[in-house]
């Protein structure tokens, strides 16, 4: 019978191993369509997948019917057997490496000072409150507590991004609680490492000075093995000694043999080299670290996908009815986010340069993400292991802090950034992509009217115009996961692709049109028009038509270099839009009208009729009297020309 049973769950595994596949990966993609965290859909449908169909099977059902959610329940413990321990270790290493991947200390920009504060005195202060918070409300005992006050200073930077982009913070704040989240994940986790460290070598009966030196060798063994195999990976792509297509796939076996390798010569220093190694090499010039970034983008986000939903499927209905009617969970979750959080902030942020009202916000911010949850399922496994029954709490804990956490940032962020003055308001930002002549010097002409410009572009050097003139920039892809991190998302609240390729501007207006709204992406087509035929790209999957007449990328550059120019001009009653027709023809492109309440509108085909009473910017041909006055020339009836400093592509 136990053999049947056995080879009864061996068939089912493949099965198993797509369906939490499907589910993690289908939870990311509905929870970009849906606009929500994707962590709470994750979990969802762990939850779905996990005890509420085990908690059906136990009411008993048809047997057809039972037969049918039996092969659909997720068990990890039991579906794996051997296997799970490892396998949430290794997808735990990964995950961590990908967070020091992530830690580029000169993007730290000027939230550095504060940032190295929350990492070096907020950190510690909310681990030891933390650690007691968990002893006296949950009633863990001390040691395990140490584990849970230090795994939970972590907030997630997959979860922070989307928050900062929906609350439009401003720079600095916004910075504070990107890059604390980015350090902290890595780190909360290596104080998880020495708890659980210090419980093991501690069950041995070795006196405290033996346990403090192992750990303390534990620490600088993991620390070095992941440097110097950092240092060791770059030097050969470098030199040349890898070749492209092998590169990222090196990257993922190397990350996996330091995790074994350091756990063999020091038990649970693996996660600890591999983070060394992450934040190495993201910190280590070398011309391959696009290759790791897409390494990063495609098997990380599978992972947390799996994982999140294997680790909530382990949940066992007593477990959550012992949890949910528990009011000890719901007092630990409240202290942890409104006292051991905040005290922790504000006692590390005297006299950082933060005002009063930054650190209140950092320190009510701080939902908690996967590592939160992969970590505790992880050292929960090994507790259990170890006959630390109270280890099983882990999970538990971890997802109660997760959900409240996320949903009160994701509902209070808004409200309490205008509360604060903190937002930096839905104002006119726009970000250009794609430089080029006529691009640029259509930044030049919004830059004019007073309106924040950010130019992107995949080239450095297309880009140098753009920095002349003092615009924003963005180098990379837009596309990237980087691009999350990187770019200042509350910079704009617009945006204009403008490559000379049709399918990717039409990719990068999906792709925003969710953040920013629909109406306000924006895309130079392919071809004159409206761009609404049957030879186009579906209107659907793609951005609006820019400009009023819909012309192409090839025709506006033609004009561009043909002498056209962008010119901003004030209509009013005695100078209306028909008298800038006469006065500039009837082929003159309408882009934008700015409104007197200093709102903007981007003038599409068929719309030129809200260009009545506002400043308007055209593209349209010069006149020898402007053209011979220069770049910027001002017409009595209240014109001016732009174009670019360094027109050409330089």
């Amino acid at each position: 019978m136990a053999a049947d049973i056995a080879h009864h769950a061996v068939n089912l595994l493949p099965f198993k191993i797509a369906l939490i596949g499907a589910l993690g990966i289908g939870a990311q993609w509905l929870a970009w369509k849906l606009q929500r965290p994707a962590i709470v859909l994750m979990a969802i449908a762990g939850l779905i997948f996990g005890p509420l169909i085990g908690y059906f099977i136990s009411l008993g059902a048809p047997e057809p019917i039972q037969g049918l959610l039996e092969r659909l329940r997720l068990d990890p413990v039991n579906d794996f057997q051997e296997l799970y321990r490892p396998m949430i270790g290794i997808a735990v290493a990964i995950i961590l490496f990908e967070g020091g991947l992530n830690l580029k200390l000169k993007d730290l920009g000027d939230a550095r000072h504060a940032v190295a504060r929350m990492v070096f005195f907020a950190a510690p202060i909310a681990w030891v409150l933390g650690t007691a918070a968990a002893h006296y409300i949950v009633g863990i005992s001390w040691d395990i507590a140490i584990m849970v006050g230090g795994l939970f200073v972590v907030t997630g930077p997959t979860v922070i991004m989307p928050l900062l982009r929906q609350a439009h913070l401003k720079s600095r704040p916004a910075n504070v609680l990107k890059w604390e989240g980015i350090v902290n994940d890595p780190l909360g986790a290596l104080f998880a490492v020495g708890g659980y460290e210090f419980i093991r070598f501690s069950q041995t009966e070795a006196s405290m000075i033996f346990i403090f030196g192992k750990l303390a060798f534990a620490a600088i063994f993991g620390t070095l093995i992941g440097i110097v195999s950092a240092f060791g990976l770059a030097w050969a792509f470098r030199r040349g000694h890898i070749p492209e297509y092998l590169k990222a796939p090196i990257v993922l076996a190397w990350v996996l043999v330091i995790y074994v390798l350091a756990n063999t010569m020091a038990d649970e220093t693996g996660l600890l080299a591999v983070t060394a190694l992450g934040m190495t090499m993201a910190n280590t010039k070398f011309a391959s670290m696009v290759e790791m970034r897409r390494f990063k983008e495609n098997i990380a986000i599978i992972l947390v996908s799996g994982i999140f939903v294997v680790l909530t499927a382990t949940l066992t209905p007593e477990v959550l009815r012992a949890f949910l009617g528990e009011w000890r969970v719901l007092a630990f979750v409240l202290i942890m986010m409104l006292v051991v959080r905040p005290v922790a902030v504000m006692i590390s942020t005297l006299w950082s340069g933060l005002s009063w009202r930054e650190s209140l916000l950092i320190s009510l911010i701080a939902p908690r993400g996967i590592v939160a949850v992969a970590v505790a399922g992880l050292f929960a496994a090994e507790l259990t292991a170890l006959g630390r029954e109270q280890g099983a709490l882990f999970v538990p804990l971890a997802f109660a802090l997760v959900f409240a956490t996320v949903l009160f940032a994701g509902f209070f962020i808004g409200p309490l950034a205008r509360a604060l003055k903190l937002d930096a308001g839905d104002g006119d930002g726009v970000m250009i992509v794609g430089a080029n002549p006529w691009s640029l010097g259509l930044a030049k002409a919004l830059k004019d009217m007073g309106i924040k410009v950010t130019v992107a572009d995949t080239n450095w050097r297309r880009l140098r115009g753009a920095r002349l003139e003092g615009h924003a920039t963005f180098y990379g892809e837009v596309l990237s996961e980087n691009a999350d991190y990187s770019l200042d998302h509350s910079a704009f609240n617009h945006l204009i692709a403008a490559t000379p390729n049709d399918a990717y501007n039409a990719l990068v207006c999906v792709e925003f049109a969710p953040e920013l709204g629909r109406h306000r992406v924006f895309q130079v087509g392919a071809r004159d028009g409206d761009q609404d035929d049957s030879e186009s790209i579906a209107f659907t999957s793609r951005g609006r038509t820019f400009t009023s007449r819909g012309r192409s990328f090839d025709a506006l550059t033609r004009d561009w270099w043909g002498g056209w120019r962008f010119r901003s001009t004030n209509l009013s009653e005695s100078y209306t839009l028909e008298d800038l027709y006469k006065d500039r023809g009837d082929d003159m492109d309408l882009l934008l009208a700015r409104k007197p309440d200093g709102t903007m509108e981007f003038i599409q085909p068929g719309q030129e009729s809200r260009a009545a009473g506002a400043t308007i910017l055209s593209f349209c041909p010069a006149k020898d009297r402007d053209v011979s006055r220069g770049s910027g020339a001002k017409r009595d009836d209240g014109e001016g020309l732009a174009g670019p400093a360094n027109p050409l592509p330089s």
